[in-house]
């Protein structure tokens, strides 16, 4: 009820846009004419209203010392606690620093007076690794161990002195590797030896859980402790999807089916089960049948009692209370506790508002009448196809297109992925260091490195110019008369050429356009997704016109074919995307291009234009001019031959 309540409330201007537009008689006219009298303060005023309820039902308290000193009551009942200092990824260094802050509060705050109880059921913390530092990724690797390390260090130490446990929460997919080296940092730091209150978190929903278990198995026997792990379905499953399709990636960190994930988290709670000795493991979950299949693995078949469950503040409050109320098998359950104020609570109430709005949620399900209580107690094996397909309601990251295939990414959360790119880099420079200016030509050097050369050009003089146009003209009574298929398998070879270059491309982008490896890879993406984009097109567009006769029966020619030379002008800070899209759209119509990159990236858009004459463009359907604006590009522009720009 409440969170209907609240979405409600944050839904109601866009439901007072519908009323206005709303023109009928009745209850809807009266509806409507009250939303114009008092408009946009009706409005926030619900929004904020929406935001306290939810507060009050999801967040402990604004301050550490106000959940502090509510929780001795549910604590009594067997109820132990984990604070979550609210906030999301710092973006600025002022950011870390006052999350880190924030965090060093709270451990002192909880420090002392819990320090008496037994050690795995002190109340403890939770600590977000992104709210500590703004670049909290692997590209940034070295800056994050030389500057969030201490930092996390640091916390870890004031919690060890305080008897309080800290937890280090699980983030996306991309960020796993390093915060697994962080914490391995924290495993094996003589100064935290002895000290069992350090602590992960662990999602099943990735595919990566079960062997995250073992490795921290495996940690665990290594440094000579015992690791508390909070085992998790995990909560970023909307921004994985949308990150592995945006990116490229050949398939998904994540589980697409729901029971797959739950399957998941029941394998990875008899991993940690049984390696009692060395994990102490918390179950968090809110779906009973994962609570009693848990209690099965935990009393049945591992005979161990040495185990937790953990559930969010606001949630699960019904399961968890009788389970708290059975004395003589009483499982012990932690509350994770948000604290902070209401204007930090919006990235968590998503993510819960997510979770427990998917129709596959367990807490969805058990709200809805037409759910039957025999599809509620169903394993979750049994609603996995045999053999296991993925869901096909999710396409992969490479089919989001009914039409053509996803340009492919490269993954920079790989460490060894980065470090092939450096390697190419280097190579790229060290074949091109000793590069010598033959009469005529010009040596060009990286913006970033003004020793480095990238190679040599020579600049198209007016003469030039004028041959390139002519020759282009020539060309294109052949190439304007190729079948629509002819020029789109051409797009799409040299799309699968781009593909195939994409590190030497990268490389060269990086070198030459000063750009980073994501935007480097970015490019090339771009590049190849426009010549797939515009081969479709051509299909499209001319195939369909193949057959189109004019009124007296002849052959419509203008619908079949490109209007003539085309030139395309392209700027610096694209200077592949950019380049490759006005090309090949010009080619994939029939037309004929004479290109002029931009001055200061022309060696990009020659190794381009090399690649669409292998793939089979014409020889002189294509040139590259190269030299300045005033030089080149407004002759080009200006030209009667020219029949488009």
């Amino acid at each position: 009820m409440l969170l209907n309540a609240a979405t409600w409330g944050l839904m109601l201007t866009g439901r007072m846009y519908d009323w206005r537009s709303d023109g009928r008689g009745g209850m809807a006219a009266t509806i409507a004419s009250a939303v114009r009298r008092l408009g946009e303060p009706v409005a926030r005023t619900a929004v904020r209203q929406a935001m306290r309820i939810m507060a009050e039902q999801f967040i402990a308290a604004e301050k550490i010392e106000t959940a502090i000193s509510a929780a001795p009551q549910r604590e009594a009942a067997g109820y132990r606690f984990s604070y979550d200092m609210l906030g999301e990824s710092a973006r600025t260094e002022e950011d870390a620093e006052r999350y880190t802050e924030a965090y060093r509060h709270a451990i002192s705050a909880l420090g002392g007076g819990f320090s008496e109880k037994p050690e795995y059921e002190r109340a403890g913390i939770s600590v977000k690794l992104s709210a500590l530092h703004a670049r909290f990724e692997t590209p940034k690797r070295q800056r994050v161990m030389a500057e969030l390390l201490p930092r996390l260090r640091s916390l870890a130490l004031a919690a060890k002195n305080g008897g309080v446990p800290l937890t280090i929460d699980a983030e996306e997919s991309d960020r796993l590797i390093l915060t697994l080296e962080l914490f391995e940092a924290l495993a094996t730091d003589s100064a935290l030896a002895g000290w069992n209150g350090l602590g992960l978190a662990v999602q099943a929903y990735t595919k990566r859980g079960l062997p995250v278990c073992d490795w921290l198995i495996a940690l665990a026997k290594r440094s000579n402790r015992r690791i508390p792990v909070r085992l998790v379905k995990g909560a970023y499953w909307d921004t994985e999807i949308k990150h592995a399709q945006v990116h490229g990636l050949p398939d998904y960190p994540v589980f697409t089916r729901k029971a797959a994930t739950d399957v998941s988290y029941l394998v990875c709670a008899h991993r940690l089960l049984g390696a009692s000795k060395y994990i102490y493991p918390a179950f968090a979950s809110h779906n009973c049948h994962t609570v009693a299949a848990v209690l099965h693995l935990a009393r049945d078949v591992h005979g161990t009692t040495e185990f937790e469950f953990q559930k969010l503040q606001g949630m699960g409050d019904p399961l968890y209370d009788s389970l708290m109320g059975d004395a003589a098998r009483r499982t012990p359950c932690r509350v994770y506790a948000p604290v902070g104020s209401h204007r930090d609570l919006l990235a968590y109430l998503v993510r819960r508002l997510l979770e427990n709005g998917a129709n596959s949620s367990f807490v969805h399900q058990i709200a809805n009448s037409e759910v039957s209580l025999d599809v509620l107690i169903a394993g979750p094996r049994g609603r996995l196809p045999r053999p296991y397909t993925p869901n096909p309601r999710v396409p992969g990251p490479l089919e989001l297109y009914a039409d053509r295939i996803n340009s492919t990414g490269l993954d920079l959360s790989d460490q060894a992925t980065l470090e092939t790119m450096a390697e190419q880099v280097r190579m790229n420079r060290a074949a091109a260091a000793n590069v010598a200016a033959p009469s005529g030509l010009t040596v060009l050097y990286e913006p970033g490195h003004l020793t480095s050369p990238i190679g040599s050009v020579k600049l198209t003089t007016r003469d030039e110019l004028n041959t390139m146009i002519e020759r282009a003209q020539a060309a294109f009574k052949v190439w304007s008369n190729q079948p629509a298929e002819f020029r789109a398998s051409v797009m799409e070879r040299a799309a699968n050429r781009f593909e195939a270059e994409r590190l030497e491309l990268c490389a060269l982008v990086v070198r030459e356009a000063g750009k980073t490896y994501a935007d480097a890879v970015a490019e090339v993406r771009e590049a190849v997704d426009y010549l797939r984009y515009y081969a479709q097109e051509a299909r499209r567009l001319f195939g369909s016109l193949s057959l189109m006769q004019g009124p007296t029966g002849e052959r419509n020619t203008l619908s079949l074919n490109g209007r003539g030379v085309f030139a395309c002008i392209s700027p610096w800070n694209f200077p592949l995307a950019i380049f490759i899209g006005q090309v090949s759209a010009a080619l994939a119509a029939g037309n004929c291009v004479v290109a002029k990159p931009a001055e200061q990236t022309p060696i990009v858009a020659q190794r381009a234009a090399s690649i669409l004459i292998e793939s089979g463009v014409p020889r002189f359907a294509l040139s590259v001019a190269v030299g300045t604006g005033e030089v080149i590009g407004a002759p080009l522009v200006a030209d009667s031959r020219i029949a488009g720009v």
